[in-house]
């Protein structure tokens, strides 16, 4: 049987409608004042750090038995909601579109990374 979708999921949600639900909170607070892009880049970076310490002194293989433990998948889905939603607030604030910068940047990535070099493989190039 088919999980029954939520009334937001990743197949339903535009960015378009994430933005604007974080530019709406922000404007409903007065919070633009303190959403310059250095605060906001900051605070992306504090959000991240607190991700990490969910993963700090597990091993890889623990950290891949995070989605078996409900408890702990809500409170590192909750670090990555503050990330993104900070990221979402710069892309707000610097007015990039997020669709683009991420294309845009894949197909650099699809460059820089060719498949046929880099499957399986860390992506840093090794010297010869």
């Amino acid at each position: 049987m088919p999980q029954e979708q939520s009334a937001t999921s990743d197949s339903t949600t535009t960015l378009s409608d994430l933005k604007t639900l974080i530019q709406d909170f922000v404007d409903q607070r007065d919070w633009n004042q303190f959403h310059s892009p250095k605060n906001l880049s900051m605070s992306m970076a504090i959000e991240a750090a607190e991700l990490m310490e969910h993963f700090q002194w597990i091993s890889m293989n623990e950290s891949r038995e995070i989605p078996d433990d409900p408890e702990k998948l809500h409170d590192v889905g909750e670090e990555i909601a503050d990330v993104l939603c900070y990221a979402i607030a710069l892309c707000n604030q610097l007015d990039l579109d997020i669709s683009t910068v991420v294309t845009n940047k894949m197909e650099k990535n699809v460059v820089k990374y060719p498949a046929e070099e880099f499957t399986g493989r860390y992506g840093h190039k090794h010297r010869t």
